[in-house]
């Protein structure tokens, strides 16, 4: 083998097509592409089909064939080559993807990578659910952007630019598995490496239509044996792609149909019609024929129209509905008389409007090869050739979390791309928020948004990396999934609505209530937790009947409100006055003195305490008896107004506890030692009894332990944890903690909790 003087590095390109494997080596000078050896073999069989590889060894055979003949024309031996796949198997995917800043950011190229394989993954979950039911597995083949957005308006280049929000239009294109594999096959077993993989119709279209062409409305059409390549340009960009499976092998098979002969010889009659007049052959009967161009012509015009009005109509699809303004046709299909005359008429175009693309873009490529005609035929390998220039794509292998991982190399791979063909979802890189809980307050919407959790944790051969950080040919790629964060918690006592007070007076004395809360229209606890949906209202009112039963009030005559009659339903807002008679505590407190000591001695068998007392009245006793609420600490109390105690048994927060400790002055109560307190011993020890014990003769009784202590409840038929403090001496002095601590069988509660016999109740101040 002659070593002829050539630059060093030759490229070496394949055009594997259906019905022939064409093959060119040059070199890129300036701007000038040179060709320095081309070969053409047919496949001796039928080895593919539109496109498709079908027999990998007979390929395998053709190809190197090719390979040793470009050999003996330089004088080097060719390692490695570059290919292309067909549009037949190609994949396309058009998306529009959005990213939103949580404020105004400048965008950086971060911004834009991380929108671009948003709208990459968005394809292929699309293109997945489409063929979820053929389970082919897909790869990537790189994408193209068709159209940013800038806050909503359309925007050249992104970056540098403030933006609440940015988006895009893209297009990204697939190839399945079994394509790529019985493409690296043959070549493999041809002797050769694949050195870069692009596709035919981006191959054509890069000689074909130059950018600096794209800002018109073209098609382009790469017609082969098996299919016919689409792509489209607008403004600037390739805007979509298509395939129709219907090309020149059709019009070849219409003359086998035709004239009764095998598939080569009807190959060899359409292709003496670009050159001849007249056309010799023999059947498959040995009879020899004699036919003119124009009346082979006349018989393949059925199959001639039909195959431009299908591409006419598929451009017109892909152009949004419209057709183009130019189209350009390439490849050997393309050639045959009458074609584009045809596809205009079904373009609606002029006939100028539709031509051949040969010399006209091979331009700036040099044959040195003599007798090489620049032809239509050859656009499709030299842009193979040219587009190891632009893009030295390949498949690279890397291992991601320990599985090895096939990619498809256009140079600029990140971890993010291997992450996304794993099949992992965006979503599960970047830093991922708890549920939100939205709900009404007062009417107004609003979110509580939940908790951001880590990003990933990516590791590229044992060192901390980022999503975009390059990767290459064999990496060893960790990835820990970013986690999520806890979920929006909304307390109603943490909403600064709640945490304001209600002042009024109530028979001369102020008193400060919290506010109350309402969801979904009950009432709820501080502690209560909202949920999804709630409509959450902050009362800023109290009605009588509320301030009552708060206070556990027993009141006789009229009860005025700001000096009106008002009924129980009433409303009371911030510094309203209330007044009302409370019923003659004196009275009453003897009568039931005079019962609790005879339910105590009844119980116990004690009868010291019982001679202590004095007989009450029989108005007296039965003033007693038909109190139903009132305890004997109440009655013990004389005044008209509540006590400091009776305000910390109905207040449920610490507000209500600052009340009573605004009435610590009332004569007629110590909150020392959490009882009253008299001069005489008797009186001591009755007053005791009335803490501990309750009688009514009407009602049941239940027994709970309070603080380890056994402690009998009386008097009513159900009780609620609040009744406790008329029973229970709690120690109102420290009530200066850091909290007031109150548990029901171990768990905590609240203070309208029910009671039933036998519970467990801790009630203390923590300090």
């Amino acid at each position: 083998m002659v070593n002829k003087r050539y630059p060093e590095h030759l490229v070496f390109g394949l055009d594997i097509g259906t019905r022939s494997i064409v093959g060119t080596v040059g070199y890129k000078e300036a701007e000038k592409f040179i060709v320095v050896a081309q070969c053409v073999k047919e496949h001796e069989t039928r080895a593919m089909l539109d496109g498709q590889i079908h027999d990998i060894n007979k390929v395998a055979e053709t190809i190197e064939e090719v390979k040793q003949e470009l050999e003996g024309q330089i004088g080097r031996r060719l390692t490695d080559v570059c290919i292309a796949a067909a549009g037949r198997v190609l994949k396309t995917v058009t998306v529009s993807a959005e990213y939103e800043f949580s404020a105004e950011t400048i965008v950086k190229e971060e911004h834009i990578h991380s929108l671009d394989l948003i709208g990459v993954e968005k394809a292929y979950d699309t293109l997945r659910q489409e063929m979820k039911e053929e389970k082919i597995h897909f790869y990537c083949v790189g994408y193209s952007v068709i159209q940013y957005y800038l806050n909503g308006y359309t925007i050249g280049k992104l970056e540098g630019h403030k933006a609440n929000r940015i988006g895009t239009n893209l297009i990204a294109t697939f190839l399945p598995d079994e394509v790529i594999d019985s493409l690296y096959s043959a070549v493999e077993k041809a002797g050769l490496y694949v050195a870069n993989l692009t596709l035919e119709p981006i191959a054509a279209i890069n000689v074909a239509i130059p950018e600096k062409f794209r800002l018109l409305n073209i098609a382009m059409i790469d017609i082969g044996a098996g299919t016919s390549d689409i792509s489209i340009t607008r403004d600037g960009s390739i805007i979509a792609y298509g395939m129709i499976p219907r090309a020149g092998d059709e019009i070849t098979e219409a003359v086998v149909k035709g004239y009764l002969v095998d598939f080569k010889t009807a190959e060899t009659i359409k292709l003496s019609c670009l050159k001849k007049k007249k056309v010799t052959y023999k059947d498959i009967m040995g009879i020899s024929h004699k036919l003119t161009t124009e009346e082979v012509i006349e018989t393949l015009k059925p199959v001639i129209d039909s195959m431009a009005g299908c591409i006419a109509e598929k451009i017109v699809e892909l152009n949004g509905g419209k057709p183009v303004s130019a189209v350009f046709v390439v490849g050997g299909g393309g050639k045959v008389p009458g074609f584009t005359q045809t596809l205009a008429e079904k373009l609606e175009l002029n006939k100028d409007r539709v031509a051949l693309r040969g010399e006209e873009v091979l331009g700036d490529v040099t044959f040195l090869q003599e007798n090489i005609k620049k032809d239509p035929l050859l656009v499709t390998p030299v842009g193979i050739c040219l587009n190891f220039y632009d893009q030295r794509n390949n498949f690279i292998f890397v291992q991601v979390n320990g599985d090895r991982v096939k990619l498809y190399d256009n140079s600029k791979l990140t971890v993010a791309d291997a992450a996304i063909q794993i099949g992992l979802p965006n979503e599960n890189l970047f830093p991922r928020r708890g549920k939100a809980v939205s709900y009404t307050l007062n009417g107004n919407k609003r979110m509580a948004r939940g908790e951001l959790g880590e990003a990933a944790q990516i590791k590229l051969n044992g060192e901390i990396a980022g999503l975009s950080n390059n990767i290459e040919q064999n990496d060893l790629i960790e990835i820990t999934e970013s986690t999520v964060g806890e979920d929006a918690k909304v307390i109603v006592g943490e909403l600064p609505e709640y945490k304001s007070s209600i002042t009024f007076t109530f028979n001369g004395t102020r008193i400060i209530c919290p506010k109350f809360a309402e969801v979904n229209k009950e009432l709820v606890t501080e502690f209560y937790e909202i949920k999804e949906g709630d409509a959450v209202e902050i009362l800023n009112y109290y009605t009588l009947n509320q301030v009552l039963k708060f206070m556990d009030i027993e009141y006789t005559g009229t009860i005025y409100i700001n000096n009106m009659p008002a009924a129980e339903e009433e409303k009371i807002y911030e510094n309203f006055s209330i007044r009302c008679e409370i019923y003659d505590s004196l009275e009453a407190k003897r009568a039931a003195d005079r019962l609790e000591a005879e339910f105590f001695n009844k119980d116990t068998g004690s009868t010291d305490i019982v001679e202590d007392f004095e007989d009450p009245d029989e108005n007296s006793l039965k003033t007693a008896i038909g109190l139903e609420n009132t305890t004997g600490l109440e009655a013990a109390a004389g005044l008209e107004t509540a006590t400091g105690l009776e305000m910390v048994t109905r207040m449920e927060t610490a507000a209500g506890l600052e009340a009573a400790a605004s009435l610590k002055a009332a004569p007629s109560l110590e909150t020392s030692d959490s009882k009253v307190s008299t001069t005489a011993n008797k009186e001591e020890k009755r007053l005791k009894v009335s803490e501990n014990s309750k009688v009514n003769s009407s009602e049941e009784a239940i027994y709970i332990i309070v603080n380890k202590e056994p402690l009998k409840l009386s008097g009513k038929k159900q009780y609620i944890f609040v009744d406790i403090l008329d029973f229970y001496a709690f120690d109102l002095s420290k009530a200066g903690g850091s909290e007031l601590v109150i548990t029901l069988n171990g768990e905590k509660t609240e203070f309208t909790a029910p009671l039933k016999d036998k519970d467990i109740v801790e009630l203390y101040w923590m300090k």
